[in-house]
């Protein structure tokens, strides 16, 4: 049997954003570490959200030139590595700008780790520096999942949760 979301968050995805927002911060008031903060925010969000297929993030390797491996998440196998520019979370990585994908099938270069995935959002996350530490990726089974609303809020918790 496969993990069902919780059903008693709000309908209205920007308070529901904010109400798991305000969970998260909650839970890792005073946590220094990058690796638990990531495990954290990977799973409340995969409860918050009942068409997540996938959440988590992919670590900029330190000891690797423009790639990015596989970090904390929820989810399927993900691919445990992905070169910057390439792929979804590559261009995320390349360009430093959230990507929001309607029909994952659709994209150019798109890396295929599960077929379930109609879209996919990936962020950019940032340190305190304003160095690239990593991207956060969610993929959904349905298509046209996310939208402006998704990117803003994503976009605020993961510099509440790792540039603040």
């Amino acid at each position: 049997m496969s993990y069902v979301a919780r059903s008693d968050r709000p309908a209205d995805k920007a308070a529901r954003y904010a109400e798991v927002e305000a969970e998260i911060l909650a839970v890792l008031d005073g946590e220094p570490d990058r690796v638990a903060r990531m495990a954290t925010v990977s799973s409340m969000l995969a409860d918050a959200f009942e068409d997540y297929l996938w959440t988590g993030f992919y670590v900029v390797d330190s000891t690797k030139l423009r790639e990015l491996v596989v970090g904390p998440y929820q989810g399927t196998l993900g691919c445990l590595r992905i070169p910057f520019g390439k792929g979804v979370c590559g261009a995320a990585a390349e360009t430093g700008r959230t990507q929001v994908v309607e029909d994952v099938h659709a994209f150019p270069g798109h890396i295929a780790c599960d077929g379930r995935s109609e879209s996919e959002i990936v962020v950019p996350v940032f340190d305190r520096q304003g160095e690239l530490v990593a991207v956060f990726d969610v993929d959904a089974t349905r298509k046209a999942a996310f939208d402006v609303v998704d990117a803003e809020a994503l976009e605020g918790l993961m510099k509440k949760v790792f540039a603040a």
